[in-house]
């Protein structure tokens, strides 16, 4: 099949440390390649791929001084894969409402995986176009007064095979906390958790420039090389390394999440996650079995004196069977057949068509 991938340009494909919708379009991407599809990824000059790398730009956009106004790059991008959408079967887009409009100009099916929420703002652009074609990363994530044309939900996935196991925690034992240093991931929680139940506490993460205030107030205070630790951005095998050696990885979100890979990073490592009970932590984490679903601070500090009781085995098992990349590859190839036959369908033909066969192979 001939696939179309549009990935956002703020990051690098995959992404050096943080970028979550980047590294699931990496995975998707190199993974679609090696089951013989044709791929073509529309991305930043800097990404790494298999796949035929059509450049928009020679490198991320966040990583770019000179670059002001985000949106003309991705106008370029979209007016690149639309020119030519005539030599894709399918186009997946992953950059949230920005391919709406060019998606109803052509005949090439698309299918948007929204990998964020919905804004007062977003949402109109969303409900004007209802009858698209979505897939969410998560159940808890859809918003059913929208009306939206869901055709699947795809958990996001990793390979676990790049992910080493920690059968044991590090001594002496601390917490883990990674992600982006705001509000919504809920670091002041973190330091709040680790401080009232008596363990140190290792954070790694981006501060965009919104935050840098909230991290300047709120965060850096905190941070005394000690207790509280702050390891800045953190590479692939940094971040698998300090989850893997933590007794837990505290995921004390304030927001919605609509997935969320690091707890699924943790997992793979054999870290148990301990998560407020928010967004799709809850699909994502067994509760008692691969972690702690919590109401409130103070359940995430009661929490960590029970972390003990997780198998970390246990942990890793959970990922292998339910968000590794096979499942999450096998699951978009079904979205892409379903597509694709409802097209030749509209169009009078058969189902048997020689493209449907070859997705079957």
């Amino acid at each position: 099949m001939r696939i179309a991938q549009i990935a956002p340009l703020w990051e690098t494909v995959p992404p050096p440390a943080y970028g979550g919708a980047e590294l699931v379009v990496s995975l998707l991407t190199e993974e679609l390649v090696r089951r013989g599809h044709e791929v073509t990824l529309f991305a930043t000059g800097d990404s790494t791929t298999q796949a035929t790398l059509d450049a928009i730009h020679p490198s991320a956009l966040r990583l770019d001084p000179a670059v002001k106004e985000h949106s003309v790059y991705e106008a370029i991008q979209l007016s690149r894969v639309y020119q030519n959408a005539h030599k894709f079967d399918i186009i997946h887009s992953h950059i949230g409402f920005a391919a709406l409009a060019c998606s109803q100009l052509v005949k090439t099916p698309t299918v948007h995986t929204l990998h964020g929420t919905f804004s007062l703002d977003n949402q109109k652009a969303f409900s004007s176009c209802k009858s698209q074609s979505y897939v969410s990363i998560s159940n808890t994530q859809r918003e059913p007064r929208l009306g939206l044309n869901y055709v699947a939900t795809v958990y996001n996935g990793i390979d676990p095979s790049t992910h080493h196991f920690y059968p044991e925690p590090d001594a002496p034992p601390y917490l883990a906390f990674l992600g982006r240093l705001s509000p919504e991931k809920g670091p002041h929680h973190a330091i709040e958790i680790a401080k009232r139940a008596g363990y140190p506490l290792k954070m790694a993460g981006k501060v965009d420039r919104v935050d840098v205030d909230y991290f300047e107030q709120e965060i850096k205070p905190h941070i005394d090389g000690e207790q509280i630790q702050y390891l800045g951005e953190a590479n692939h095998v940094q971040k698998n390394r300090l989850m893997g050696n933590a007794i837990a990885t505290l995921f004390p979100i304030t927001w919605c999440e609509p997935f969320g890979l690091v707890m699924i990073e943790s997992m793979a490592a054999g870290t148990p996650v301990i998560a407020m009970e928010l967004g799709a932590t809850s699909e994502v984490i067994v509760h008692e079995e691969t972690g702690f679903l919590c109401q409130s601070v103070d359940e995430c500090v009661a929490a960590v004196q029970r972390i003990d009781q997780i198998d970390r085995w246990a942990c890793r098992r959970h990922v292998e069977t339910k968000f590794g990349v096979k499942q999450m590859v096998d699951g978009y190839e079904a979205v892409y057949r379903q597509l694709l036959g409802e097209k030749f369908a509209h169009n009078g033909h058969s189902k048997s068509m020689p493209i449907l066969e070859t997705l079957q192979r």
